[in-house]
């Protein structure tokens, strides 16, 4: 049976906007909603406040469309009835906007505005709960709000505008929490005391709720301005009564610190490629940032690896010096119908751990790896005499050293070169990135090839103008191997680190060494 196309009506339907007001949380991606999860990844346009965790913009789909609409005290922002006719233009074209607001939506979030603009524009809206930092704060230093004997309630109040708020009201509460108090955190404390609050009431002052970089100052109203000091407090949260005493009994032990908690490390690998190395910077505690310096993809044509695949039975070995060179070539070799008994009759060298743990995964074995995990140690310390093999080597299409060619060649070898795959630099900067840099809280940029440098140095062009260089001026550069500190060095101005092991692993324990110097010369 044919179905008939679809009416008008439901193909506006099909196309219909919505904008999804959502709670990130108190700043930890960890907090954010499984149904956040899901809106995120399914996003055509985010529009997003300050403090909202860099990670998250991460989960994103690549064509989504992001606007920045930070709001923080003391710094221009953008007018709220801006921010109100942007969702309504976004939600009017016809995509899902993902409306990103710290905490939750309702609490202090302005979210009143902005569905009243929606709704009196006739756009499809919803309001996804998020966890306030109101209550997150609290309970991550130890403090129960309420408590049989100490606390019958709280209250939670903005302390934007301190002649706004019943002093005497609030000081009579058993608990209360203020946001947004940091800059007025003596006055706050004068004005309790002065209507009638205890001045030896316990108070802690919560920064970086849920972050690695969280801190936790306890006082009384009285002593708690001296304690911080001149300390930024901003994101803080204040929280004043008799319970704020309960953390020495109710408060986690502190878990043993990692070494790279608190650091946030920008990595340029490849999208496709980064979520191992990812993972290791995340068990070692760091907070880690996606700046993809390489779009791996197929190479412009396959003809000479598919020339390469027919005459197999002719070479004497294959060389595979990358992850992307095993999958590729294996794949394209799939491709053509054959499998892997065609590769029976040669014998295969890999560079590097990581190229041959890729190669096992595949259900193939090396049989030769080089003590060290460069193409100039294969030609070293190649097993038999090279002179009258023939080598098939599958790479790059361009920019890849020529050494391996260049050496096997004067020792006698064929060496046929085919193109693989191409590694591209990618058109933009991922704006989580581009933020991070901007801010200057980037501790450390990795890399582990050259052509990570160059791309990385090409994409900074193109996104900050001549004077990049300034944004990575605060930055460590940490290198995977000596090659690419070469590349570090001529085209960054700078080598902070290399990895005495060439491999990931290599890269994050010198990180992790690093950090550990830092943070014991800083004490």
């Amino acid at each position: 049976m044919m179905s008939s196309a679809p009416s008008p009506s439901a193909t506006a339907e099909l196309k219909a906007g919505k904008v999804y007001l959502l709670g990130a949380g108190p700043g930890n991606a960890d907090y954010l909603s499984v149904q956040g999860q899901r809106l995120l990844a399914q996003a055509d346009a985010l529009v997003y406040d300050a403090l909202v965790d860099s990670l998250l913009l991460q989960q994103l789909p690549p064509t989504c469309e992001q606007w920045y609409m930070g709001k923080r005290g003391g710094a221009p922002s953008t007018a709220q009835s801006e921010i109100n006719q942007l969702l309504v233009r976004l939600c009017q074209a016809g995509q899902q906007v993902v409306r990103l607001k710290s905490g939750d939506p309702f609490v202090f979030g302005r979210a009143s505005s902005e569905i009243q603009a929606l709704k009196a524009a006739g756009c499809s809206f919803e309001v996804v709960p998020g966890l306030s930092s109101a209550l997150v704060a609290p309970l991550l230093a130890g403090i129960p709000l309420t408590d049989p004997v100490l606390s019958r309630g709280f209250g939670v109040f903005t302390a934007h505008d301190l002649d706004a708020l019943d002093w005497e009201a609030l000081s009579r509460l058993d608990a209360l929490v203020l946001l947004m108090g940091g800059r007025q955190l003596s006055a706050i404390c004068q004005r309790l005391i002065s209507h009638g609050k205890r001045a030896e009431t316990p108070m802690a002052v919560v920064r970086w709720a849920s972050l690695p970089q969280q801190q936790i100052w306890q006082g009384t109203l009285l002593s708690m301005a001296q304690i911080v000091g001149t300390t930024p407090l901003s994101p803080g949260v204040l929280v004043i009564g008799e319970v704020v005493g309960l953390r020495e009994y109710l408060a986690m032990p502190p878990a043993p610190p990692l070494p790279l908690a608190g650091k946030t490390i920008l990595t340029t690998r490849a999208a496709s490629q980064s979520s191992q190395f990812n993972q290791m910077l995340q068990a070692q505690g760091a907070q880690v940032i996606d700046l993809p310096a390489l779009e791996i993809r197929e190479p412009i044509s396959w003809q000479a690896v598919d020339r390469a695949i027919a005459d197999l039975s002719t070479f004497d070995w294959l060389i595979l010096t990358s992850a992307n060179a095993v999958n590729y070539f294996l794949d394209r070799l799939l491709h053509q119908g054959k499998d892997f008994r065609a590769l029976a009759t040669l014998k295969i060298a890999v560079v590097g751990k990581k190229t041959e743990t890729f190669l096992n995964q595949r259900g193939l074995t090396a049989d030769f790896t080089p003590p060290t995990f460069v193409a100039d140690a294969l030609v070293e310390h190649f097993p038999v005499d090279p002179a009258g093999l023939k080598l098939l080597f599958p790479r790059v299409e361009q920019g890849g050293r020529e050494v391996l060619t260049q050496e096997m060649t004067a020792k006698g070898a064929t060496v046929t070169e085919v193109a693989a795959y191409e590694s591209a630099c990618p058109r933009r900067m991922p704006l989580a990135a581009k933020l991070a840099l901007e801010t200057h809280t980037v501790d450390a940029i990795t890399f582990a090839s050259s052509k990570t440098v160059r791309h990385f140095a090409q994409i900074m062009a193109q996104t900050f103008g001549e004077e990049w260089l300034r944004f990575i001026q605060g930055s460590i550069v940490a290198s995977i191997g000596p090659q690419t500190s070469t590349a570090c060095q001529n085209l960054l101005g700078k080598v902070t680190l290399e990895a005495e092991e060439y491999t990931l692993s290599g890269l994050t324990l010198a990180l992790a060494q690093w950090a550990k110097q830092s943070n014991q010369a800083n004490r």
